[in-house]
């Protein structure tokens, strides 16, 4: 499905369900030695998922350890993110000559829980969310704002390599175009063409999930 939100030079491995003996790289395996079984899982399938993309750019097996604030470390030349939810894990990947940033993120079309809506949206963004409420209900558009900040964080931390909150973009979701655009509230990395203001996604909502995507190239 994901495929569908990504440009042709990104690759993407998504799985429904956790697949019986797939194993883990031992710099893997430390980082989730503590876990509870459910993040366990997730963690390994979501791990096979990049290992499988990467093999399609010709990347062999590698072990993908995480870094400072825990995204993922990809082989030289190459970059990716991963994402996993309730019964849906994915990564994608793509060579650094082609794309500048990758983020994904899959959640459940399900409405947030109680009072998290308000540490996630910026004032400015609740009236539009009231509205897309009002005419396409069966998309749970807090859980889709969600989902978009996670992609635009994902997206900037390789980029930046400092924290954003998700009180620092303000985002717009496009029902028609299924499109959403971030205006970034802080100053940005200095890019070749210019300060990084601005980021823009995909978005689709299918088989009970949401998923949302920026392709930097």
């Amino acid at each position: 499905m994901i495929e569908q939100i990504l440009p042709a030079c990104v690759v993407s491995v998504e799985k429904r369900i956790d697949p019986p003996g797939a194993v883990l790289f031992v710099e893997e395996e430390a980082l989730v030695a503590k876990a509870v079984e459910k993040r366990r899982c997730e963690f390994t399938t979501a791990r096979m998922c990049a290992r499988e993309a990467l093999q399609a750019l010709g990347i062999p097996p590698v072990a993908i350890p995480t870094g400072e604030r825990g995204e993922p470390l990809w082989p030289a030349d190459t970059l990716g993110s991963i994402t996993h939810c309730e019964a849906y894990r994915a990564a994608a990947v793509a060579r650094s000559s082609e794309v500048l940033t990758l983020g994904i993120d899959a959640e459940p079309n399900a409405a947030l829980p109680p009072g998290l809506v308000g540490d996630i949206a910026r004032p400015e963004e609740l009236p539009a969310l009231e509205r897309l409420r009002a005419d396409l209900p069966q998309v749970h558009w807090d859980r889709l704002l969600f989902s978009a900040k996670e992609s635009v964080y994902k997206a900037w931390f390789p980029l930046a390599r400092r924290w954003l909150g998700f009180e620092d973009a303000l985002v717009e979701l496009d029902p028609d175009t299924r499109t959403f655009q971030a205006r970034l509230l802080v100053a940005g990395p200095q890019l070749d063409r210019g300060p990084l203001q601005s980021l823009a996604g995909r978005w689709m909502a299918h088989d009970g999930l949401l998923l949302t995507a920026i392709a930097l190239t």
